[in-house]
C-alpha cells in the first residue's frame, strides 16, 4: 500500500462543503462510540449497521456518502480495537480508553462516491456534500494505476490548504544488492544518530531554530484574541483567524521539515545496510520528563524510526527493535555495567580501560543484541508488524507513512 497526496484546489463554496463532510464525519465517529459506550458487545458489523440508522434520524449524515460513513464508523473501531489489545496485552499504565474527537481533519471515501477524469487531473465527488469538481495539483502520475488499485481516497483539510490522499494497493517490494553491512543505531539528543562504527549525524533541531518566529506569532495571534467575544457569543475578527492560520503554517513547515530529514536519512541508512538494529524507545513514556520534552518531541524519534521500518520492508533489508535498557551503561567491550549520569558524554570503563563516546558505545551494545535477535525472531524483533504497517488504511490523523517523494 502506497500514498500519493495531492493538493485539491476548488472555490471556496467547496472548500466550505468539504468541511462540512468532514463535520459529518467526526459526528459519526461520535455517534458510533457513544453507541459502543451504551450497549455492550457491539461489533465491527454492528457499528457499520448503526451508520444506516444515522443517516435515516439526521437528514445531513444521510448527505454523506455511505462508504464515507462506513469510513468514520471504522475509525471508532480502530480506536476500540486498539483499547482492546492494550488490555489484552496487559501493558503498564492507561490503555487508551477511546474518545471522543473534538477537531477532525479529514474524511474518507472508499471505492464510491468519487471519480477520477479521464486524464487523472482532477476528482469529482458525487455525494450530496456539493463537494464537486476538484483539480489535483502534485508530481505524482495516477495513470500508472487503475481505479480498482485505489482503495481509500481521503480529503484532509491543513493550515495551508486542502489534500487529497489516494491509498494504492501494490507491492512496493524491490530487490537489491547486498552490501554485506551491518549497523547499530543509537538514538540520542546531543547527536540524532550515532551508529557503531563512530559515525554520528547532528541533531537538525528544527523546532528550536524557529521558536522565536513561532513565539512571535504566536504572541500577535494572542493580541488580536477578544475575550468579550465569548461572553457575548460572537466569532473572532477576522485578523485574528489571519493571525492563526499564520501560526498554524509556521508549524507545519516545522513538521515537514522535520519528516523529510528523517525520511532521506532513513532512506540512506537501509541503502548502506543489511541489517539495521535500533533502539525500541517508549517515546511517549519520555517525554512525559518535563525537562526533556521539548527536546525529544524536536528530535522526531518515532517519526525516523517509521521510515526504517517502511524502507527496510520495501527494499527487503533487516531491521530490528531491541530493548533500550542498560545499552548506555554496559561496556561494549568487557560487558561490565558502569554506572553514568546523562551529563557524561563519555564512557571510560574501570575494569578494562575502554574509552569511547557514550554513545558510539551505546550503539556497539544495540548491534550486537540485535545479531543474537534475528535469529529467532525474525525482522521485527518486538513485534508481529512494523509500525508503518499496522492499519492498511490511512492513519487516522490525515498524515501517511509511507508516502514518497519522486526522488525515491
Amino acid at each position: 500500500m502506497i500514498i500519493y497526496e495531492f493538493k485539491v484546489k476548488g472555490k471556496d463554496k467547496q472548500y466550505r462543503a468539504i468541511d462540512d463532510a468532514i463535520r459529518t464525519s467526526q459526528f459519526i465517529q461520535n455517534k458510533c462510540l457513544r453507541q459502543w459506550m451504551d450497549v455492550k458487545g457491539l461489533s465491527k458489523y454492528d457499528l457499520n449497521k448503526y451508520c444506516a440508522v444515522l443517516a435515516d434520524l439526521f437528514p445531513f449524515a444521510s448527505e454523506l456518502n455511505s462508504m464515507a460513513r462506513q469510513s468514520a464508523a471504522e475509525r471508532a473501531w480502530s480506536a476500540i480495537s486498539r483499547f482492546y489489545d492494550n488490555c489484552k496485552k496487559k501493558s503498564l499504565g492507561k490503555k487508551g480508553f477511546p474518545k471522543f474527537k473534538k477537531h477532525c481533519r479529514s474524511v474518507e471515501y472508499k471505492t464510491t462516491g468519487w471519480k477520477l477524469s479521464t486524464t487523472r487531473k482532477a476528482i469529482t465527488f458525487s455525494d450530496k456534500k456539493g463537494i464537486g469538481t476538484l483539480k489535483l495539483k502534485g508530481t505524482y502520475d495516477l495513470n500508472y494505476y487503475s481505479t480498482k488499485q485505489i482503495k481509500r481516497v481521503r480529503l484532509v483539510r491543513r493550515a495551508d490548504g486542502y489534500y487529497a490522499q489516494f491509498a494504492i494497493s501494490v507491492d512496493q517490494k524491490i530487490g537489491t544488492q547486498p552490501t554485506g553491512q551491518v549497523v547499530g543505531i543509537d538514538l540520542g539528543l546531543k547527536y540524532f544518530i550515532a551508529d557503531n562504527k563512530g559515525n554520528v549525524e547532528p541533531s537538525p533541531q528544527f523546532y528550536r531554530k524557529s521558536e522565536k518566529q513561532l513565539n512571535r506569532a504566536n504572541r500577535k495571534k494572542s493580541k488580536k484574541y477578544d475575550k468579550s467575544r465569548i461572553l457575548t457569543k460572537k466569532p473572532q475578527s477576522t485578523n485574528y483567524h489571519k493571525a492563526r492560520i499564520r501560526y498554524a503554517r509556521k508549524h507545519l513547515r516545522v513538521s515537514r521539515q522535520r519528516k523529510e530529514y528523517c525520511k532521506r536519512l532513513a532512506y540512506s541508512v537501509i541503502q548502506s545496510n543489511d541489517l539495521v538494529a535500533y533502539e525500541d524507545l517508549n517515546v511517549l513514556g519520555m517525554v512525559k520528563n518535563r525537562h526533556l520534552a521539548k527536546s525529544i518531541s524536536d528530535a522526531g524519534w518515532s517519526t525516523f524510526r517509521q521510515w526504517l521500518e517502511y524502507f527496510g520492508h520495501k527494499y527487503g533489508k533487516v531491521t530490528v527493535a531491541v530493548p533500550p535498557h542498560n545499552t548506555s551503561q554496559n561496556c561494549s567491550n568487557c560487558g561490565q555495567k558502569v554506572k553514568k549520569s546523562l551529563s557524561t558524554r563519555t564512557h571510560v570503563c574501570p575494569h578494562c580501560n575502554y574509552v569511547e563516546d557514550r554513545d558510539v558505545n551505546a550503539s556497539i551494545n544495540i548491534l550486537k543484541r540485535g545479531l543474537t535477535t534475528v535469529g529467532h525472531t525474525g525482522s521485527y524483533a518486538w513485534g508481529d508488524l512494523p509500525s508503518w504497517a499496522v492499519g492498511a488504511s490511512l492513519s487516522s490523523n490525515g498524515e501517511s507513512g509511507n508516502q514518497e517523494s519522486p526522488s525515491q
